[in-house]
């Protein structure tokens, strides 16, 4: 498993209380994005789908290699989460890469790489024979 700015349970600490009602009373809300002129839409069937899929109340239960990759820069999701999360893993093959002067997407050149390192490296770990 490769997580790249991963945002579980988001519902609980990515919007203002004015946001969260701005979705329940009218079903959507809609933000600026700094990706693109296009605002950022979450409607409220997404905000539920969130809520009842909330991970970080109990240990995940996943033995396989895991790769969590955060940039430090990122402004959508607090860097702190990547740790965080790490914790909750059952698998003892958890690593967690922190990109110092990396944003939410971790697109750039050295991001891409670094991504694709982390899938051959998962990858490698799930077809070695031990791993089976």
């Amino acid at each position: 498993m490769v997580g790249i700015a991963a945002a579980p349970d988001f519902t609980d600490w990515g919007f203002t209380m004015e946001q969260k009602m701005t979705l329940l009373q009218h079903g959507r809300l809609e933000q600026p994005s700094d990706y693109s002129e296009q605002p950022t839409v979450t409607t409220r069937a997404f905000w539920a789908s969130g809520e009842a899929n909330r991970m970080m109340v109990r240990p995940i239960e996943f033995d396989g290699p895991v790769r969590l990759l955060q940039g430090q820069k990122d402004k959508e999701v607090p860097w702190q989460r990547a740790g965080a999360l790490a914790e909750l893993f059952r698998s003892d093959a958890v690593q967690t890469v922190l990109v110092k002067d990396g944003d939410h997407r971790l697109s750039r050149d050295q991001d891409l790489a670094l991504i694709v390192r982390a899938l051959e490296d998962v990858i490698a770990l799930c077809s070695s024979p031990s791993s089976s």
